[in-house]
């Protein structure tokens, strides 16, 4: 019996990987990672010029991803079809004795696509998890700002939620993550007005990666925002007030 093996690839920059990632990948035979039709997918990407001499790609297509509702029964459809599909797949792979490592951005288990994957072979096969360094986690080191201070409260959400939600969870928040911007934008902008954040608000594209770009949200175009983007609201909870250095 062989293995499903997922690295992490924390928020981008393959310096930033974990070094037992690094080394799965590098010796692996079998690697598996997500990716639009017809892209060469943001994790293929990070590890360009790190796979093995005659590593058998396997490149997981989504068969949709924004073209209709993700809250419609066709959607959800497709993507468990999808889902199924390649979890036997690579469970056929396993069982055969061989090791399939799968890439994913940030880290597995926090909004990560494997998600779907381990839940339908867990138990079935050998799957184990290589944690990686989250997004959001790199693009706030990328700004070289504290995040939270003291006993700052962090909401990290999602902008696809409706807006009055969006409202409801900023208003009690001290620190503010926000993910899966891109057409999303202008409802998070119109929600981080509502709340009086939206001048606190950063737009953090492709961050720890070629291209970074960091600047005020207020002054980005809601039609300039890549898929790759987080929004970030800084906490100013208790410290120590700060007196200089000698």
């Amino acid at each position: 019996m062989g293995r499903i093996l997922c690295a992490g690839l924390g928020p981008g920059d393959p310096d930033l990987m974990a070094v037992r990632a690094d080394r799965a990948i590098r010796t692996a035979r079998h690697i598996a990672y997500f990716r639009k039709a017809g892209r060469q997918g943001q994790a293929r990407r990070i590890v360009e010029g790190m796979l093995a001499p005659g590593a058998v790609e396997h490149a997981m297509e989504y068969p949709v991803t924004t073209e209709i509702p993700f809250d419609s029964p066709e959607y959800n459809h497709l993507l468990s079809a999808f889902y199924d599909g390649w979890a036997g797949r690579l469970a056929a792979l396993a069982g055969a004795g061989q090791e399939v490592v799968v890439l994913c951005e940030g880290d597995p288990f926090f909004y990560g696509s494997f998600m779907h994957l381990y839940v339908r072979l867990k138990g079935h096969v050998p799957v184990e998890v290589i944690p990686g360094i989250p997004g959001m986690v790199g693009c706030w080191n990328a700004m070289g700002m504290p995040v939270t201070w003291g006993d700052d409260v962090l909401t990290v959400l999602m902008g696809t939620l409706p807006e009055q939600e969006l409202v409801a969870h900023m208003r009690g928040a001290d620190a503010l993550a926000i993910m899966k911007t891109g057409r999303n934008l202008p409802r998070v902008r119109r929600a981080l007005q509502a709340v009086g954040r939206l001048d606190d608000a950063w737009l953090i594209e492709r961050g720890t990666m070629p291209g970074q770009r960091i600047a005020p949200l207020a002054q980005i175009d809601a039609a300039d925002c890549p898929y790759f983007a987080i929004v970030l609201v800084h906490g100013h909870g208790r410290r120590p007030v700060a007196r200089g250095v000698a």
